[in-house]
């Protein structure tokens, strides 16, 4: 990662930079993959051998919500879709600066009305996503409870960036060595989602704002966070309200990692994170339904 950010300059294009992220991460992938349109969305299908059908995770990439995509994530999709035996669907939701907020809760959002529309039942569905990504998630989940749409299973967020104010402890106080991230970087990241009209501190920008009432309406939520990381505080701060809320979370903080270390599956800790999110995942979406194992790659079946 240290080497693609020594190659950008401020002459690098934004879309030299999506480029280069993808082929950082676009690995080999031995789970059948199936692209699919999620009501206008780019979409693929990631699915191990032998995954349930009855259920599925949306993963939302991270990427400061201007690089990432499926193709970023896929490997880390897969290796989840095999630690909690269920399908992954992926998006390509619209990025910044093209695209500013809301427009991506209005696809996260798209994509889980999509999921229902298969046939899946609210709490067959869980929602998975990484630093911009994981915000994401939460996004999602705080302005579907605005729908009559009730009970998602839950979510698991690996290193959170939910405060676009970056209002937390580690954003300020310079006490976190990140090697990967930096409080400029942030901001500018912020500047390009939310130009100048977004309040930054809405609840659907930095869910970490979200009123008590709201934090308590969360599904149970899995969020683990590196010990180095400038968004540690959204990761604790976050588990800390929605508990204090009534409302059902736990950290995972892994000692001297980095920021998304379960990207890195040649990591120990990186493996014990994902098969943790995995029993996490499975658990909340409870035992499978009678013959509901995978046999293609088509659509969940109900």
């Amino acid at each position: 990662i240290r080497a693609v950010y020594a190659g950008w300059t401020r002459d690098t294009s934004l879309a030299q930079m999506r480029a280069d992220w993808d082929a950082l991460f676009d690995g080999p992938v031995t789970a059948p993959c199936q692209p699919v349109d999620a009501d206008g969305i780019p979409a693929e299908w990631i699915t191990v051998p032998g995954a349930r059908s009855d259920g599925a995770v949306l993963y939302l990439h991270g990427g400061g919500f201007q690089i990432g995509s499926i193709a970023s994530h896929r490997e880390l999709m897969a290796r989840l879709s095999a630690a909690a035996g269920v399908r992954v669907l992926g998006i390509d939701y619209r990025l910044a600066p093209e695209h500013k907020h809301p427009a991506q809760v209005e696809d996260a959002c798209r994509a889980l009305r999509w999921l229902l529309a298969q046939g899946l039942a609210p709490e067959r569905i869980a929602l998975a996503g990484d630093s911009a990504g994981g915000g994401l998630a939460l996004s999602a989940l705080l302005a579907m409870q605005g729908e009559p749409v009730r009970g998602w299973s839950g979510a698991v967020l690996f290193s959170p960036w939910a405060d676009m104010a970056l209002t937390g402890a580690s954003h300020v106080d310079g006490a976190v060595d990140d090697p990967l991230n930096a409080r400029p970087m942030l901001q500018a990241m912020a500047r390009a989602r939310l130009g100048r009209e977004a309040d930054p501190l809405h609840p659907l920008a930095s869910p970490l704002h979200a009123s008590a009432a709201a934090l308590a309406l969360l599904p149970p939520l899995l969020v683990q966070v590196g010990e180095r990381e400038i968004v540690r505080s959204d990761a604790a701060d976050l588990v800390a309200r929605v508990q204090a809320a009534g409302g059902s979370a736990q950290l995972q903080v892994a000692p001297g990692l980095f920021h998304v270390y379960q990207q890195f599956p040649g990591l120990p800790a990186a493996q014990e994170a994902v098969a943790a999110a995995g029993r996490f995942l499975a658990a909340r979406l409870g035992p499978p339904a009678a013959a509901t194992v995978a046999s293609s790659n088509e659509g969940p079946t109900p």
